[in-house]
């Protein structure tokens, strides 16, 4: 697994070295919409992994970045990109979501849509809490019609905020619900240059393969590095 893994990772950071040249700073995700908002936790579970399970004392902290991924001009359909960095009192925690399907096979392949309205938004690659493996995902609830087209996206945004229910589920298992996100967008710059490192602020009682920082490390490491003037492989600040 490790080495098949490995392989990936490095043809991955090929690629991204390749696609950074011509798309400076952002390869994938180029065009976003800076976000602002609020989290809050349903109720204390189960899952196995702490910042699910243990509830917070009140509403934490979300800014955001809501994107197409491959960058098409809307209105062709794109994958849905959807970044998070919740402002937790534990430290911050800092989400990668992307559009899949919801089923047991489907959670594992990129999808496309014309809106976020109609994107089921995972984490793609699993966490691993005290009970096993462990996928992230966000279900929009309203506005049912949003645009995708950032300017379009941050207009409606200013005028009724996007709602979403995040959920956990085992890599096959059914999704349950743990916490609320409501997101906005303040008037201001449309986007921003704020980055996220999942690798280095996962959530609290969770940790990740060593497969899949094999699979994606090189390649994250890669693009920062050209994009920050850093010799490739030093570890990158936060944002």
């Amino acid at each position: 697994m490790h080495r098949i893994a490995s392989l990936t990772g490095t043809v991955l950071k090929a690629l991204f070295s390749g696609l950074v040249r011509v798309r400076h700073p952002r390869p994938v995700h180029p065009h976003g919409v800076a976000l602002t908002g609020e989290m809050r936790w349903l109720g204390p579970s189960g899952s196995g992994i702490a910042w699910v399970d243990e509830p917070p004392s009140g509403p934490q902290r979300v800014s955001a970045r809501a994107s197409r991924s491959i960058g098409v001009p809307a209105p062709l359909p794109d994958v849905i990109g959807l970044a998070l960095r919740v402002d937790d009192e534990r430290g911050p925690v800092h989400l990668a979501l992307a559009s899949t399907g919801r089923g047991p096979v489907s959670r594992w392949l990129l999808m496309t849509h014309r809106s976020p309205s109609s994107a089921w938004l995972s984490t793609f690659l699993p966490y691993t809490g005290s009970r096993g493996s462990l996928l992230l995902a966000a279900r929009p609830l309203a506005p049912s019609d949003l645009p995708s087209e950032p300017s379009a996206l941050a207009a409606a945004l200013r005028e009724t905020p996007w709602r979403l229910l995040l959920h956990v589920a085992t890599p096959t298992g059914r999704w349950h619900p743990f916490a609320e996100l409501t997101l906005w967008h303040e008037t201001g710059a449309l986007d921003t240059s704020e980055r996220i490192d999942v690798g280095a602020h996962i959530p609290p009682g969770a940790t990740v393969g060593s497969w899949i920082h094999a699979i994606r490390d090189p390649s994250y490491r890669e693009v920062q590095a050209r994009t920050s003037g850093e010799p490739s492989g030093r570890p990158q600040p936060d944002g």
